[in-house]
């Protein structure tokens, strides 16, 4: 079988090429990074779309020359990695890339050891992730998330009130969650919901392969504590699903390989939208929730220690909801259609009422908060839909940095956390080869500060130089003009978002450093 002939490049030219195409992306999505971030205008079929949304910008970009593709390909999946990890902070992700690479290009170019600033690179990360640990600090305050969010959404107060808004809501257990909305007003809504720790069982299942998720409309959901091993316990259920155009969620003990690759194909060709995921939970608390999901979604739970046969289930059996979304490790059911959610509720809290075991009674405590929490849900509204798809992302950005700094803490913003981080490597022992590494890394520590004020039109050699005299928390508000205690002003990053930006660059820069060829399919002038 023949395929297309290629064209493979080798050594710095290879590298020049991945440099080239890094530069290229992140030239772009930094001039939108920090509150005085520029527009970026990118031609559309009809109007041009318009951003201050570096995150937004990444999937557009796709370079002519296959092999810098290649490069900008690279800084692209440190955006994905980060936002999957942290939700928020790509350009600042994509700007260190930018950094550790060029400086990197420039030694390996004069005959340093591409292996030796690895390793320089790697031991000077891990001290650099320790200290920004111990300049972490806890979220204290509504005022610290409503900061936050605000800052995650380019500085749009308006959402972060509503991000504030809907976590005071959210207090008694309920998840959150952003939809489109059908108004020019952004509404806020509680729904009957519940979110169950776990994901898809396959990757493929995704409806949205950029933000690795599945999105499902009214689907009808199969609950069982079963193995499903062969598709024949299915065929019911799914000729129902392909007949009625419903979409199909199946929550089972397992499936097998055999089984699952079939809905995996079935769903990749359009066939019917069906997902599975995993029974939550373990052993008998397993079958609670079950029991729960099933009086959400007002459809029947089959077991066979009930006398319910997953052969004998018909489709009309099955639950469903408003909306379902899945994550690699979490599925999230909006608006139950059960009718019996408030008697179970009530005989969860009566249960709790006669038990005297203390880890019953915080099981049963967590079950009753998640059913009575729902979800909330914010419809976001927008006079046009190319404002509604970069407001959304606005408010998932600042809802993910919300979650990050709530579950991991908080440091000084603005690029100050990766200023202040530097001193830790300062004295780092290691061999003179490895020290170009952390140099490397030192250098770029600096690089999304310097981008900040640099998109504010000002210039940043003099400002660094003062901000190295001042105190830990202290750094130059490009909104302002001055130089300010950031803590106590409310300039604030998740501390897990700057580390898994970190981290990623780290680990995309340390591959381009090492790539010696590249192949490409060859042009068409190279294949006569």
């Amino acid at each position: 079988m023949s395929s297309n002939p290629k064209e493979i490049i080798f050594d710095e030219q290879a590298r020049e090429k991945l440099k080239k195409g890094i530069n290229e992306l992140a030239d772009v999505v930094s001039v939108t990074l920090g509150p005085k971030g520029r527009n970026v205008a990118i031609s559309s079929w009809a109007m041009p779309k318009i951003t201050n949304d570096g995150n937004s910008l990444i999937d557009d970009i796709d370079l002519k020359d296959d092999f810098e593709d290649i490069g900008a390909k690279l800084a692209k999946e440190v955006a994905q990695k980060i936002k999957q990890s942290s939700g928020d902070g790509t350009t600042t992700g994509v700007v260190l890339l930018r950094s550790i690479v060029n400086e990197g290009m420039k030694h390996i170019s004069t005959g340093e050891s591409a292996i030796h600033i690895k390793k320089g690179l790697e031991k000077a990360l891990d001290k650099v992730l320790e200290r920004i640990d111990e300049i972490s600090d806890k979220i204290k305050s509504d005022e610290d998330i409503k900061n936050i969010a605000t800052i995650s959404a380019s500085g749009d107060t308006k959402i972060g009130k509503d991000i504030l808004s809907s976590f005071k809501k959210a207090e008694n257990g309920a998840s959150i969650t952003i939809e489109n909305g059908n108004k020019n007003e952004t509404e806020i809504e509680i729904k009957e919901g519940l979110e169950i720790e776990r994901g898809y069982l396959s990757p493929y299942f995704c409806s949205d392969a950029s933000k690795m998720l599945v999105e499902m409309t009214n689907p009808k959901i199969l609950i069982t504590d079963k193995k499903i091993s062969t598709i024949q316990d299915l065929l019911v259920i799914l000729q129902g699903a392909a007949s009625s155009s419903k979409e199909l969620l199946i929550i089972a003990d397992d499936i097998d390989a055999d089984t699952l690759a079939t809905l995996v194909i079935n769903n990749i060709k359009g066939v019917m939208k069906v997902t599975a995921i995993k029974t939550p939970g373990f052993g008998d608390k397993r079958k609670d929730v079950l029991e729960d999901i099933a009086q959400l979604t007002g459809g029947t739970y089959f077991s066979e220690d009930k006398g319910l046969f997953l052969k004998d289930a018909k489709f009309e059996e099955l639950g469903e909801v408003e909306k379902v979304i899945i994550t690699k490790d979490k599925t999230l059911l909006i608006g139950g259609k059960g009718k019996n959610l408030q008697k179970r509720i009530e005989l969860l809290e009566q249960e709790k009422e006669n038990s005297d075991d203390d880890v019953d009674k915080d099981q049963l405590d967590k079950r009753i908060s998640k059913l009575k929490g729902g979800v909330i849900v914010i419809k976001v509204g927008s006079a046009s839909d190319s404002e509604l798809k970069e407001k959304k992302q606005k408010y998932e950005d600042s809802l993910n940095s919300t979650k990050a700094a709530i579950e991991d803490g908080i440091v000084a913003g603005g690029g100050i956390a990766l200023l202040r981080a530097r001193d830790a490597i300062d004295n780092l022992e290691v061999s003179i080869e490895e020290k170009v590494g952390v140099n490397i890394l030192k250098k770029a520590l600096l690089a999304p500060l310097k981008q900040i004020i640099s998109n504010a039109g000002i210039d940043y050699h003099l400002i660094i130089d003062e901000l190295l005299k001042k105190e830990k928390t202290f750094g130059y508000n490009v909104v302002t003009e001055k130089i300010e205690d950031f803590i106590k002003t409310g300039i604030i990053d998740p501390t897990k978002v700057i580390k898994n930006s970190l981290i990623h660059a780290v680990s995309i820069a340390k591959i381009v450093l090492l790539s010696d060829a590249l192949i490409a399919d060859a042009k068409d002038e190279d294949k006569k």
